[in-house]
């Protein structure tokens, strides 16, 4: 006996019509839930959202006009109680942990069984995550490997914070191409101070010398970023 007495209204988007015509097909038979729409479009799902406030939308990837990525954020947007579920023939980790990480409540893929659908909106409607063991051990993988980029992105870009304003200083004329000279006479000091100042900056971004350096600040967009220090 399930456990929701209400009927939930469930709102299905899909590019494909006959598959759109299938799930709701399944859901009327197998569940007491209420479809109340149905669409190949991501616009008019999001229009259709707006005008039902379906508990739950199940949602393609692959859409004409804008993907279902797209319409996941402008449906989260709305702050409605709406919860959705990817309903995909991808099993792409990348794209599960995507669909996850901007508001997806679940992912299932469109070769499982109806009745592990029929169980994912279940669990959802009951306020939890879904994903099927085949997914969630990808998912839990490219998480990892994500936060630990993410973490190594940091790492380096904190490099750049041990650095004093006259260091940055030092380090935008650089990667100008002005040499210890030059620096200098922009800077008014000496060229010895200047060396001294290089030399700092090679210890706290851990390079060897001046190409790396430059290189360093570059890719990490340290010009910009002084750029929009020095005019704020």
């Amino acid at each position: 006996m399930r456990e929701f007495k209400k009927k939930a209204r469930i709102l299905l988007v899909d590019d494909n019509s006959e598959h759109l015509r299938g799930i709701k097909e399944l859901i009327t038979l197998e569940t007491n839930y209420d479809i109340v729409g149905t669409t190949t479009s991501a616009n008019i799902g999001i229009n259709l959202v707006k005008k039902y406030r379906p508990e739950i939308v199940i949602m393609d990837v692959n859409l004409p006009e804008k993907d279902g990525l797209q319409a996941i954020q402008e449906i989260e947007k709305l702050g409605l109680d709406t919860r959705i579920l990817v309903l995909s023939g991808y099993d792409d980790s990348d794209l599960i942990f995507r669909a996850m990480k901007i508001g997806a409540r679940g992912y299932v893929l469109k070769t499982m069984s109806s009745a592990q659908l029929v169980y994912a909106i279940d669990e959802i409607l009951a306020g939890k995550f879904y994903l099927p063991s085949a997914l969630s051990s990808r998912f839990f993988d490219y998480f990892q490997q994500s936060f630990r980029e993410e973490n190594e992105a940091s790492s380096e870009e904190n490099l750049l914070t041990y650095l004093t304003s006259r260091e940055e200083e030092v380090l935008e004329l650089l990667t100008q191409g002005n040499n210890y000279k030059g620096i200098a006479g922009k800077l008014f000091i000496s060229e010895t101070t200047v060396k001294t100042h290089v030399n700092n900056i090679f210890q706290k971004l851990q390079v060897n010398d001046r190409t790396q350096a430059v290189l360093y600040a570059l890719n990490n967009g340290f010009g910009k970023k002084v750029r929009a220090k020095i005019s704020a």
